[in-house]
């Protein structure tokens, strides 16, 4: 379980198996999409498969998590999302009217992002092989001219960005599943980031890398570009928006709200000119309200993320081994 959690074992079994399998310059680039050509024109492409328990959770639904997460993919590299392919995955006994919810709630989140659900396919595996239902979806989305979002871009002085409170969803998740109660109800923050991407691009083509940090939380969102700039990060963990739901649970639970999965925010490294300006953009957006500076990247301690704590101190944040709560996506 621990190789589909989006931390060290998930980057090994891609960079040690996956990746020398398949070759080729594109994957390697390892983002949340693959920037491609076509034609003159830069697309971007990418795909994911959802197999979160349960189907159905406060803030969402297995079908708005299939749809705004590949929005979202393709918006970490500036794209705006046009087509997505669906698959479905159907355990034999699962009910019509089961099924029926999850494409409604697919066709509204579509909807709500501006996106088409353009083909598709349908498989049936035997009870006792699934979990009711599982989903894949494709997306391709094209890239404005001028944009290109990458990690090798960063460079020390880059300021962080998120766009606000962390750990929603992974929390949402454990609430139904686990049967926990924290004293407030705690919603995902499932949604589709494009138009709050469009909106910082809006103040700048300059951005230099997005990445919506799911599986494994921010930490690994940060290691990851650490890793792949060859930089080093530093945030100031007082800086960091947790919810107050989300810090009480994970002080019952002893987690790190920086390794909890979400669905509805990203982390920005920003060219410092332009930080105050995209930053201002952000909260002007409704799904960017709550963004704050965190960090910025520095040439000390390249490829490794540093956290400043509220006592002076600092620590490593590493890369998250596995996930802590599997199967929330």
């Amino acid at each position: 379980m621990g190789h589909g959690g989006g931390g060290a074992l998930s980057a090994e079994l891609v960079e040690h198996l996956f990746a020398p399998a398949f070759g080729g310059e594109v994957l390697a680039q390892l983002g949340d999409s693959a920037a491609v050509s076509l034609g003159g024109v830069r697309l971007a492409f990418s795909t994911d498969s959802y197999v979160v328990r349960p189907l159905f959770f406060p803030g969402g639904g297995i079908g708005d998590l299939a749809v705004n997460g590949t929005v979202n993919d393709l918006a970490m590299s500036g794209a705006r999302a046009a087509y997505l392919s669906c698959g479905f995955i159907l355990e034999e006994g699962v009910e019509m009217s089961v099924v029926a919810r999850v494409a409604e709630t697919m066709g509204a989140a579509a909807r709500t992002a501006g996106v088409e659900i353009a083909t598709g396919d349908t498989k049936v595996v035997e009870s006792g092989h699934g979990d009711g239902v599982y989903i894949n979806t494709a997306g391709i989305g094209i890239i404005p001219d001028g944009v290109d979002l990458r990690p090798q871009r960063v460079v020390p002085s880059d300021v962080v960005i998120v766009s606000g409170g962390i750990g929603l969803h992974g929390v949402a998740i454990m609430s139904v599943r686990e049967g926990l109660e924290f004293g407030v109800d705690v919603e995902s923050d499932c949604a589709a980031l494009g138009g709050l991407v469009q909106s910082m691009l809006a103040v700048t083509p300059d951005l230099h890398v997005l990445r919506d940090p799911t599986r494994g939380g921010l930490a690994a969102s940060l290691n990851e570009i650490a890793a792949a700039s060859g930089t080093g990060v530093v945030i100031h963990e007082r800086s960091v928006p947790v919810p107050a739901a989300v810090a009480n649970a994970c002080a019952i639970l002893g987690l790190d709200p920086l390794y909890v999965a979400n669905e509805g925010k990203l982390v920005a490294f920003v060219p410092r000119e332009h930080a105050e300006a995209v930053l201002d953009a952000m909260r002007a957006h409704p799904l960017g309200r709550g963004a704050a500076v965190i960090g910025e990247a520095v040439e000390a301690h390249p490829g490794l993320v540093v956290a400043r704590t509220a006592l002076g101190g600092t620590r490593v944040v590493d890369l998250p081994i596995g996930e802590q709560l599997p199967r929330i996506c």
